[in-house]
């Protein structure tokens, strides 16, 4: 059921799906009536919104037009937060906002009702409508309702380099004469058509438009003009499938699609594990360990005797080693190599078809497919994850969500560390974490879903064209990313390690270990140095696992303190997130929630073990 739904929205025969999806959804809020427009001259600068479908470019259009560094790719819930950004036309500057993807002005998320008030309450001079040449009668019904609103409108066509290659062409002066309106056939990833798009908006916002276009059709009478308007400006030749378009009809069905998916999964952890232990032992563990600790070392030498600060500096937890050693040496291979693939699946469209053959499992826990795409940002990190769930149709999907990868989803860094600690001394117990790992989230989202009332909606996924990425715009997202985490997660971690120090060296974590040394020692079955690790997790969770990387550890030892960090409290800038996405007592009850599993789970882990041994 579900496949032969995600290929009728891919294909042209969507009419029926929207009209139904929209009534289950409720009744629409907008009304059809708008203000007389403001003439441009009486503002400082123009406004214009970027308005479209999800997955028709429109986040690359934005990226492109103002320069700024947004992240574009094309799956549905990306632009959840609307941006702003500065563009010049001719002499004339403005402000462009990137405007959540919705399919229809009747709102059935909270990402589309953000989208509808802003359409309603900026006082916007012009909108740009971005349009996907392929799926033209799907992306024309959002057209028509736009052109209701009475703002000028200028059209921009965007993907025709792929739909040519499919196939189909689009007259542009005859849609041009349908719609009433500017239309300019763009590549936006090329380039192509964009500067011709700001002087149509420039144009259309020189003329004063006043209640020129009344329309009260209905749903119906809107499909039906917009299915006219396509078979009057489109042809569509026949021709053999190209690789990628076969290939993405293979991933939607459970044969291929899900030998296909773990193959992309193997190959992931492949790049990343392998290719992360590679730049790490290979070339930035020895210029660190040959070359830059004795520098820095001879350097404090002579400007500090042995001591305290001597110590804090360069010592077992030395903030000028350590906080160079942990996220650039350790963590930073695999974060890079992780954003590299992650880049990829999403800007090749591949992510939306694996939240169609995951689907069935999902359903489980209360989800659809369509949440596995923040669930995999997870893996990235947990703050672009939950505010990834306002795409989600149900409040009760975004607390599963939300709670599932807070619980049990470890972020890029956090990998890292497992990586580092477990890769060279037990790959067994790296997996095995993994799988607790899955086991811990589907077990989390069945207990959350039992108790949380409601119901899912079925799945509603954009399946977008299986493209190859653009090169350029793949390395601008890879290093944008890269910066965000080394800005995110550098000064967190030096001021732990520097903390770190001062708490070894004072004695203080001495005293922490003999007050909690019963439930460390007796419960966790870990040294006392582990201490350090707890109190450094609650800052970042990878920070409860790097202090460990020294310590002498034994198999299952390892294996309880990487479960135990793996469900431990969310870092500090999560719980700041879900705090405000859903008020301080879900915050706090996924938090608690969090605590209680990693030290239960890990202390089973090791009394299990204590058990076992006896009879060995």
């Amino acid at each position: 059921m579900f496949f032969k739904l995600a290929i009728s929205i891919k294909n042209i025969n969507v009419k029926g799906l929207f009209i139904v999806w929209e009534r289950l959804g409720g009744e629409g809020k907008m009304s059809c009536h708008t203000e007389k427009k403001t003439k441009v001259s009486e503002k400082s600068q123009l406004k214009v919104l970027l308005m479209g479908n999800p997955n028709v470019g429109k986040s690359v259009i934005f990226s492109k037009l103002t320069g700024m560094n947004v992240i574009a790719s094309n799956y549905t819930g990306t632009t959840v937060s609307y941006t702003k950004g500065e563009i010049t036309i001719r002499d004339s500057k403005g402000t462009l906002i990137d405007v959540p993807g919705i399919y229809s002005l009747k709102t059935t998320s909270p990402a589309e009702e953000v989208a509808v008030n802003m359409l309603e309450n900026e006082n916007a001079d012009a909108i740009i409508c971005v349009i996907d040449a392929t799926n033209l009668e799907r992306n024309l019904y959002l057209a028509l309702q736009l052109k209701k609103k009475n703002i000028p409108l200028v059209f921009a066509i965007n993907l025709n380099d792929v739909a040519i290659k499919q196939g189909i062409q689009i007259d542009i002066d005859a849609l041009e004469k349908e719609l009433s309106a500017p239309v300019v056939s763009t590549v936006a990833i090329r380039n192509k058509g964009l500067r011709q798009l700001l002087d149509k908006v420039l144009e259309v916002t020189g003329i004063n438009t006043s209640n020129s276009y009344e329309d009260e059709s209905s749903d119906d009478e809107l499909w039906k003009r917009a299915g006219d308007i396509a078979r009057n400006v489109q042809s569509i030749r026949q021709s053999e499938p190209t690789f990628l378009e076969k290939m993405g009809d293979a991933t939607l069905k459970p044969f291929p699609g899900i030998p296909i998916g773990f193959l992309v999964i193997a190959l992931l952890l492949g790049v990343v594990v392998g290719g992360g232990k590679g730049i790490r032992g290979g070339l930035l563990l020895p210029l660190l360990n040959n070359y830059y600790v004795p520098f820095v070392e001879g350097i404090v030498s002579r400007f500090v005797s042995e001591g305290l600060l001597y110590n804090v500096l360069v010592g077992e937890y030395g903030v000028l080693i350590k906080g160079i050693e942990w996220p650039f040496a350790l963590v930073l291979p695999y974060v890079f190599l992780f954003y590299v693939s992650l880049s990829f699946l999403e800007d090749s469209g591949y992510l939306p078809r694996l939240g169609v053959l995951v689907d069935g499992i999902l359903k489980k826990v209360g989800l659809n497919g369509g949440n596995v795409i923040p669930i995999i940002m997870g893996y990235g990190c947990a703050v672009p994850a939950i505010l990834g769930t306002r795409a989600a149709t149900s409040k009760k999907e975004r607390i599963i969500v939300a709670s599932v990868v807070s619980l049990s989803v470890p972020c890029v860094a956090q990998t890292g560390a497992f990586i580092s600690l477990l890769g060279e001394q037990s790959v067994i117990t790296l997996i095995a974490v993994y799988l607790i790992s899955f086991f811990g989230m589907l077990s989390g989202g069945l207990i959350i879903n039992k108790i949380i009332p409601g119901k899912t909606d079925p799945i509603l996924l954009e399946i977008p064209n299986l493209l190859m990425p653009d090169i350029k715009s793949l390395i601008k997202k890879i290093t944008i990313r890269t910066k965000h985490f080394m800005v995110e997660a550098e000064i967190p971690m030096v001021l732990a390690i520097a903390f770190a120090a001062l708490v070894v060296e004072t004695g203080a974590l001495d005293w922490a270990a003999r007050f909690i040394e019963p439930f460390v020692g007796g419960w966790l079955g870990l040294p006392k140095e582990a201490t350090l690790g707890l109190i450094l997790g609650i800052l970042r969770r990878e920070l409860a696992v790097l202090p460990l990387l020294d310590l002498d550890l034994s198999t299952i030892q390892l294996l309880v303190a990487s479960v135990v960090s793996l469900f431990y409290l969310p870092c500090l800038s999560v719980v700041a997130v879900l705090i405000k996405e859903f008020g301080l007592k879900i915050a706090l009850t996924i938090s608690i929630f969090t605590l209680v599993t990693a030290f239960l789970a890990g202390g089973m882990i090791n009394q299990l073990a204590n058990i076992i041994s006896l009879f060995l």
